[in-house]
């Protein structure tokens, strides 16, 4: 592997975006910004209870979430941040994330010359070097605070290498069809949508698995072009609707209408004033109508999964009371086209 100065020596040459810099090199994308510690980057203590506050004090960002498949960006404040040891929040129509510590284990401040100028950001990334979350300044952001962010959470020892680990393979979808009739029974049963995850551990299985076994009304194929047809489908109605982007380590949350959707190449992209979504179609392999009862009424969604089995996207009706959109998003949702099976 590269030392930090053959890497940096190699990003002078190369031109694009991080991830890809980083995938053309052969390294993980935290190892490509660790190599800029000392220059333009400075290596910070990880923990969401530490890094959000800090963050809150910034003012207008931008938060950045990615999968393989899909990249959510979202204009707000970093604000009503909910911290823990497991799992923490922010709860404001912003910025929406659902982040889980144990995946935040390298974070850095990095100051980089683009076309567009100096761009200041904090990112974060996994054991293994790929981006968890990633926070840019935008015009307005106080420069005094993060000054002080890189001075009160930086680490004690500023390195340019990282000892990282081993990427965890995708599990895939986890099936016990001894446990079908179980799970159906509890499926019926359910009272809020959070207590579904909780019955497939119950049972052994993971999310997909549990789809897979299941049978009407829980859940009904869709063909891979349906999250498309869904998005155009919902921009033309012009309600609101909750889409969840995420990864293993953070999950961030648009709930709005989409106005803008362009295409380009194998993306669909919408490309909104203070909301982006960028997402490869060609990786959609799998997608599922989802129905989980619960004390409001059915909870309709869209979910959509990678070949190998990790979850691309979600989209659901907007639940609030005076903007409840569940009714008309599930009328789009059942128009969507069934993916055929083959004997």
């Amino acid at each position: 592997m590269l030392d930090a100065k053959e890497i940096r020596e190699a990003r002078t040459h190369k031109a694009g975006r991080a991830r890809d810099i980083a995938e053309a090199l052969g390294l993980p994308e935290a190892a490509l910004v660790a190599a800029q510690v000392g220059h333009d980057a400075v290596a910070l203590r990880p923990h969401p209870n530490d890094l959000i506050p800090a963050l809150g004090a910034l003012g207008p960002m931008m938060a950045l979430t990615r999968n393989d498949a899909c990249v959510i960006e979202k204009d707000g404040e970093y604000t009503d941040y909910h911290g823990g040891d497991h799992a923490t929040m922010t709860l404001n129509e912003g910025i929406d994330l659902r982040m889980f510590p144990r995946h935040w284990v390298h974070a850095f401040a990095v100051s980089e010359q683009v076309k567009s100028g100096l761009r200041h950001s904090v990112q974060v990334f996994d054991a293994a070097g790929d981006a968890v979350h990633k926070a840019y300044l935008r015009d307005g952001a106080d420069m005094a605070a993060w000054t002080r962010l890189q001075s009160d959470l930086a680490l004690p020892a500023q390195t340019d290498t990282l000892a990282l680990k081993d990427r965890e393979p995708p599990e895939g979808a986890r099936i016990n069809l001894d446990k079908r009739d179980i799970l159906l029974k509890e499926w019926a049963r359910l009272t809020d949508t959070h207590q579904f995850l909780r019955l497939c551990a119950k049972l052994k299985m993971n999310r997909l698995g549990a789809y897979r076994i299941a049978e009407p009304p829980f859940v009904r194929p869709l063909a891979p072009s349906a999250v498309d047809t869904m998005l155009r489908a919902i921009q033309v109605a012009g309600f609101e609707i909750m889409l969840f982007v995420g990864n293993r380590g953070c999950i961030e949350i648009h709930t709005g209408p989409l106005r803008r959707i362009e295409p380009m190449g194998p993306w669909v992209n919408v490309l909104d004033p203070d909301f982006n979504l960028h997402l490869r179609g060609d990786k959609v392999a799998e997608v599922w109508q989802v129905e989980k009862p619960t004390q409001r009424g059915p909870a309709v969604s869209v979910e959509a999964f990678d070949a190998d089995g990790v979850l691309i996207l979600q989209a659901f009706g907007v639940p609030k009371e005076g903007k409840d959109t569940r009714t008309a998003f599930t009328e789009i949702v059942n128009g969507l086209p069934t993916q055929e099976t083959t004997a």
